[in-house]
């Protein structure tokens, strides 16, 4: 047997070290806090064990929180799924100002969240807000709403910006998957009497699922950890009503200085996103072997 050689090792072992070190330096750091008392200045006391994590479960806020995050992600993906295929559907089709189509879809991916929720913020303003102009204009409202100041409109809002900025991310990964497709197939399906819909459940949709499935996975990651929206626009407020636990714990960390319950915190999340991506795989590699 020939051995393998060990200078293609030696060359990238300096850059997977870096990135090792990069990885698991913030990690082991993040742990070691959670189990030990943590003063708002970030000096490390007397280790704790479980405190922490009892204190932020004891929490109403952080229940209440942790449910919230999972409808935020829930509806934000499965809204982003539910617009981005149609989108993709028309915007593969070759028609005159296509690029243009394309280049509109692609626009709200250009500006930055912290942009984009700040120019939101302003359009919903309750004073000066064009939403509420435009509102008063039609004769739909007889006073301006205020949208961000009561959960139950403010949170509705924050998940529909995540879709829209969830969008030309997702139409890009889908226009990618629908190139790849042969156009052979559906001359053959049109042949055979297959009409749009036939078309779309037997031959479109079963081609897009792997990048369903990337799509999906990418979406909740990116989803699950979005800050700006929610903070930008309601700061988790009015009295904790649109928190989701990335902005819990921005807000255990550097409002109320409680860094150990804020680390336990993260590393909450961090099991959920790994209890899902597994429960995720596991079940598409189920389908696979079907």
């Amino acid at each position: 047997m020939s051995k393998r050689p060990l200078a293609p090792w030696l060359l990238i072992l300096p850059s997977f070290a870096l990135a090792l070190f990069i990885v698991s330096y913030p990690f082991f750091n993040i742990v070691w806090q959670s189990v030990h008392e943590v003063s708002r200045f970030g000096q490390v006391r007397d280790f704790s064990g479980v405190a922490n994590f009892a204190t932020i479960f004891a929490d109403p806020v952080f229940m209440t929180t942790l449910w919230r995050t999972l409808v935020w992600t829930v509806c934000v993906v499965g809204g982003t799924v539910l617009v981005a295929v149609p989108a993709s559907l028309i915007l593969v089709q070759d028609f005159y100002g296509r690029g243009l189509a394309r280049t509109i879809t692609m626009l709200p991916w250009s500006i930055s969240l912290t942009m984009t929720a700040i120019i939101w913020r302003w359009a919903f303003n309750d004073e000066f807000g064009l939403i509420n102009l435009g509102l008063q204009q039609l004769g739909i409202i007889n006073q301006p709403l205020h949208w961000l100041a009561d959960p139950a409109l403010a949170f509705p809002l924050e998940i529909m910006i995540g879709i829209l900025v969830s969008v030309p991310f997702t139409v890009t990964i889908f226009l990618g998957g629908l190139s790849s497709v042969p156009t052979d197939i559906y001359e053959a399906a049109r042949m055979e009497g297959a009409n749009a819909w036939q078309q779309f459940r037997k031959l479109t949709l079963p081609l897009l699922r792997p990048f369903i499935n990337i799509a999906i996975v990418l979406n909740v990651i990116y989803v699950f950890n979005s800050f700006p929206i929610i903070w930008v626009m309601t700061q988790g407020g009015p009295d904790n009503g649109t928190h989701i636990l990335v902005t819990y714990l921005y807000e255990l960390a550097f409002r109320l200085g409680r860094p150990g319950e804020a680390a336990a915190v993260s590393l909450v999340m961090l099991l959920m996103l790994l209890a899902f991506t597994g429960l995720y795989m596991r079940m598409q590699r189920g389908e696979h072997a079907e």
